[in-house]
């Protein structure tokens, strides 16, 4: 029986913790990436996932030790500022985690996968993808580029067994979120915002993910799921 083994980058804290956990939960020998090392669960690894050098040395060391089934791609930032002020080093430093990453990540866990007899590789987007959110095009970009190497992996690797779905969060409760989320103001306007009256959690974004992995899903294959409580379709 083929061993259950993930890699999950930013694995640290906020919903690469959560899916960290809830990869765990389900019986995978979790691999959690992260600048400091830290992993919500299983191995925690030290990995700037923006050096394409360190990123490909850390993977083959955990395929060495067998393949990988699932692969989460979570790391990423933001950086707000006006598109009328927004510095190339900025938009370049967004689209490096948030993108490029991704890309690498995926290239360097083929070879694995596709040895093993396929895989599932999670990219975490946003639901800002699909939005024009001022002060945001860096992180907007970045993600709508998650969304459409989903797509064009999906039918490159479906050969191979290899699927691979977008998962894009919507405003989520995480530690980063909490000065934003602690602001009444900010409540009430996602309340209205929100046809399900409320942010996400960490916890549901992780559910979502242990969800598509699971053999219920082997047809889902280049999708993204929004997970927003319905908000980007609100009119």
């Amino acid at each position: 029986m083929l061993k259950l083994r993930g890699i999950v980058t930013g694995a640290s804290r906020g919903i690469g913790a959560a899916i960290a956990i809830e990869l765990d939960r389900r019986g995978y020998e979790v691999y959690g990436l992260s600048r400091s090392g830290r992993s919500s669960a299983g191995t925690g690894i030290v990995c700037d996932m923006t050096d394409e050098g360190v990123v490909r040395d850390t993977f083959g060391r955990i395929t060495d030790d067998g393949p990988v089934t699932v692969l989460v791609n979570n790391a990423g930032f933001h950086v707000s500022a006006r598109s009328s002020s927004l510095s190339v080093a900025d938009y370049t430093a967004v689209m490096a985690l948030n993108a490029t990453a991704v890309m690498v990540a995926c290239r360097e866990i083929y070879p694995s996968m596709k040895g093993g007899g396929g895989g599932m590789i999670v990219n975490i987007g946003s639901f800002f993808d699909k939005l024009g959110v001022p002060g945001n095009l860096a992180y907007c970009s970045s993600k709508a580029a998650v969304g459409a190497m989903t797509r064009c992996l999906a039918v490159e690797w479906a050969s191979v067994g290899i699927r691979l779905v977008n998962i894009a969060p919507g405003y989520i409760e995480t530690d980063l979120s909490t000065a934003f989320l602690a602001d009444p103001q900010a409540r009430d306007w996602l309340a209205g915002r929100i046809p399900l009256g409320r942010p996400g959690t960490s916890k549901e974004v992780a559910t979502a993910v242990g969800m598509v992995i699971e053999t219920g899903g082997a047809l889902m294959t280049g999708e993204t799921v929004y997970l927003d409580g319905g908000q980007a379709i609100n009119q």
